[in-house]
Protein backbone atom coordinates (compact mmCIF):
# COMPACT_ATOMS: atom_id res chain seq x y z
CA UNK A 1 0.00 0.00 0.00
CA UNK A 2 1.08 3.21 -1.22
CA UNK A 3 0.69 6.80 0.81
CA UNK A 4 -1.23 8.74 -2.52
CA UNK A 5 -1.48 12.57 -2.34
CA UNK A 6 -3.96 14.21 -5.11
CA UNK A 7 -3.37 17.94 -5.38
CA UNK A 8 -6.24 19.82 -7.31
CA UNK A 9 -4.98 23.18 -8.30
CA UNK A 10 -8.45 24.39 -10.02
CA UNK A 11 -10.20 27.23 -8.11
CA UNK A 12 -13.28 26.40 -9.56
CA UNK A 13 -15.81 24.33 -7.65
CA UNK A 14 -16.52 20.98 -9.86
CA UNK A 15 -13.65 21.98 -12.23
CA UNK A 16 -12.82 19.11 -15.09
CA UNK A 17 -9.68 18.94 -13.93
CA UNK A 18 -11.16 17.91 -10.27
CA UNK A 19 -12.93 15.65 -12.24
CA UNK A 20 -9.87 13.85 -13.58
CA UNK A 21 -8.76 14.31 -9.82
CA UNK A 22 -11.70 12.77 -8.41
CA UNK A 23 -11.44 9.03 -10.90
CA UNK A 24 -7.60 9.13 -10.50
CA UNK A 25 -8.62 9.08 -6.35
CA UNK A 26 -10.89 6.01 -7.38
CA UNK A 27 -8.87 4.14 -8.75
CA UNK A 28 -5.56 4.39 -6.56
CA UNK A 29 -8.74 3.42 -3.49
CA UNK A 30 -9.98 0.58 -5.39
CA UNK A 31 -6.25 -0.57 -5.98
CA UNK A 32 -5.80 -0.40 -2.10
CA UNK A 33 -3.56 2.61 -1.77
CA UNK A 34 -3.85 5.02 1.23
CA UNK A 35 -5.66 8.36 -0.88
CA UNK A 36 -5.29 12.09 0.58
CA UNK A 37 -7.02 14.23 -1.81
CA UNK A 38 -5.94 18.57 -1.07
CA UNK A 39 -8.04 21.33 -3.35
CA UNK A 40 -5.85 24.67 -3.48
CA UNK A 41 -9.58 26.08 -3.59
CA UNK A 42 -9.70 28.32 -0.25
CA UNK A 43 -5.90 27.99 0.68
CA UNK A 44 -3.71 31.06 1.17
CA UNK A 45 -0.62 30.28 -0.74
CA UNK A 46 1.56 33.37 -1.16
CA UNK A 47 4.44 33.97 -3.81
CA UNK A 48 7.82 32.32 -2.84
CA UNK A 49 10.70 35.32 -1.55
CA UNK A 50 13.44 33.46 -2.72
CA UNK A 51 15.28 33.73 0.78
CA UNK A 52 16.20 30.23 0.25
CA UNK A 53 15.94 30.17 3.98
CA UNK A 54 14.10 26.52 3.48
CA UNK A 55 17.33 25.00 1.91
CA UNK A 56 19.16 25.18 5.72
CA UNK A 57 15.39 24.42 7.63
CA UNK A 58 13.69 22.01 5.15
CA UNK A 59 10.77 25.06 6.32
CA UNK A 60 9.43 28.08 4.98
CA UNK A 61 9.10 30.95 6.38
CA UNK A 62 5.77 32.05 4.89
CA UNK A 63 2.76 31.24 7.03
CA UNK A 64 0.21 30.36 5.03
CA UNK A 65 -1.36 27.34 4.03
CA UNK A 66 1.83 25.68 1.93
CA UNK A 67 4.28 24.38 4.72
CA UNK A 68 0.92 21.85 5.28
CA UNK A 69 0.58 20.88 1.72
CA UNK A 70 4.38 20.50 1.20
CA UNK A 71 4.39 18.51 4.47
CA UNK A 72 2.22 16.43 3.11
CA UNK A 73 3.69 16.04 -0.11
CA UNK A 74 7.18 14.92 1.55
CA UNK A 75 5.06 12.46 2.88
CA UNK A 76 3.77 10.87 -0.19
CA UNK A 77 5.13 8.13 -2.38
CA UNK A 78 2.92 9.39 -5.07
CA UNK A 79 1.93 12.59 -6.35
CA UNK A 80 -0.98 13.57 -9.50
CA UNK A 81 -1.10 17.54 -9.58
CA UNK A 82 -4.52 18.16 -11.42
CA UNK A 83 -4.72 21.51 -13.36
CA UNK A 84 -6.32 23.54 -15.63
CA UNK A 85 -4.31 24.80 -18.30
CA UNK A 86 -4.21 28.41 -18.73
CA UNK A 87 -2.52 29.57 -21.96
CA UNK A 88 -1.09 26.25 -22.64
CA UNK A 89 0.22 26.31 -19.17
CA UNK A 90 -0.11 24.67 -16.09
CA UNK A 91 -2.26 27.14 -13.86
CA UNK A 92 -0.59 30.16 -11.80
CA UNK A 93 -1.87 28.46 -8.36
CA UNK A 94 -0.25 25.16 -9.42
CA UNK A 95 3.43 26.91 -10.13
CA UNK A 96 3.26 28.61 -7.14
CA UNK A 97 2.58 25.83 -5.10
CA UNK A 98 5.86 24.11 -6.87
CA UNK A 99 7.97 27.11 -5.99
CA UNK A 100 6.32 27.15 -2.53
CA UNK A 101 7.53 23.39 -2.24
CA UNK A 102 11.16 24.21 -2.15
CA UNK A 103 11.83 22.99 1.21
CA UNK A 104 11.69 19.61 -0.08
CA UNK A 105 15.05 20.07 -2.45
CA UNK A 106 17.09 19.62 0.35
CA UNK A 107 14.66 16.94 2.25
CA UNK A 108 14.17 13.47 2.74
CA UNK A 109 11.29 13.30 0.64
CA UNK A 110 9.62 9.99 -0.11
CA UNK A 111 7.97 10.57 -3.38
CA UNK A 112 9.02 8.71 -6.65
CA UNK A 113 5.91 8.80 -8.85
CA UNK A 114 4.72 11.80 -10.13
CA UNK A 115 1.42 12.40 -12.19
CA UNK A 116 0.18 14.92 -14.24
CA UNK A 117 -4.25 15.44 -14.70
CA UNK A 118 -4.76 18.18 -17.04
CA UNK A 119 -8.46 19.76 -18.92
CA UNK A 120 -9.10 22.62 -21.18
CA UNK A 121 -11.26 23.77 -23.44
CA UNK A 122 -8.89 23.48 -26.58
CA UNK A 123 -7.81 20.27 -27.71
CA UNK A 124 -4.99 18.73 -29.71
CA UNK A 125 -2.11 16.55 -28.29
CA UNK A 126 0.10 19.53 -28.12
CA UNK A 127 -2.46 21.54 -25.57
CA UNK A 128 -0.78 20.00 -22.29
CA UNK A 129 2.78 19.89 -23.52
CA UNK A 130 4.15 23.20 -21.78
CA UNK A 131 2.27 22.11 -18.56
CA UNK A 132 4.11 18.36 -18.36
CA UNK A 133 7.00 20.28 -19.63
CA UNK A 134 6.60 22.55 -16.50
CA UNK A 135 6.13 19.74 -14.12
CA UNK A 136 8.83 17.80 -15.35
CA UNK A 137 11.49 20.70 -14.58
CA UNK A 138 10.45 20.67 -11.34
CA UNK A 139 10.71 16.83 -11.38
CA UNK A 140 14.04 17.35 -12.42
CA UNK A 141 15.46 18.56 -9.21
CA UNK A 142 14.43 15.43 -7.51
CA UNK A 143 16.83 12.96 -8.90
CA UNK A 144 14.76 9.87 -6.75
CA UNK A 145 11.24 11.32 -8.49
CA UNK A 146 9.61 10.59 -12.45
CA UNK A 147 6.32 11.40 -14.24
CA UNK A 148 5.20 8.30 -14.26
CA UNK A 149 1.90 9.42 -16.09
CA UNK A 150 0.00 12.20 -17.44
CA UNK A 151 -3.99 12.39 -18.52
CA UNK A 152 -5.11 15.12 -20.85
CA UNK A 153 -9.11 15.87 -21.25
CA UNK A 154 -8.94 18.03 -23.77
CA UNK A 155 -12.63 20.44 -25.59
CA UNK A 156 -13.66 20.48 -21.90
CA UNK A 157 -13.97 24.64 -20.74
CA UNK A 158 -17.18 24.56 -19.20
CA UNK A 159 -17.87 23.61 -15.82
CA UNK A 160 -18.90 19.68 -15.59
CA UNK A 161 -18.30 19.51 -19.68
CA UNK A 162 -15.79 16.44 -19.01
CA UNK A 163 -18.82 14.10 -17.83
CA UNK A 164 -18.42 10.91 -20.38
CA UNK A 165 -15.07 12.15 -21.62
CA UNK A 166 -12.57 9.57 -22.53
CA UNK A 167 -9.73 10.81 -20.25
CA UNK A 168 -12.17 9.99 -16.74
CA UNK A 169 -11.68 6.43 -17.79
CA UNK A 170 -7.84 6.98 -18.39
CA UNK A 171 -7.50 9.16 -15.08
CA UNK A 172 -9.26 6.37 -13.15
CA UNK A 173 -7.17 3.71 -14.65
CA UNK A 174 -3.71 5.37 -14.20
CA UNK A 175 -4.95 5.71 -10.44
CA UNK A 176 -5.49 1.76 -10.24
CA UNK A 177 -2.45 0.93 -11.94
CA UNK A 178 -0.16 2.29 -9.02
CA UNK A 179 1.32 -0.74 -7.67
Amino acid sequence: MKKVLVISTSLRHGSNSEALANEFVRGAREAGHDVEMISLRGKEIRFCQGCLACQKTQKCVIADDAPTIVDRMRGADVIAFASPVYYYEMAGQMKTLLDRANPLYSSDYRFREIYMLTSAAEDGAFVPERAVAGLTGWIDCFEKARLAGSVFAGGVGAQGEAEGHPALKEAYEAGKSII
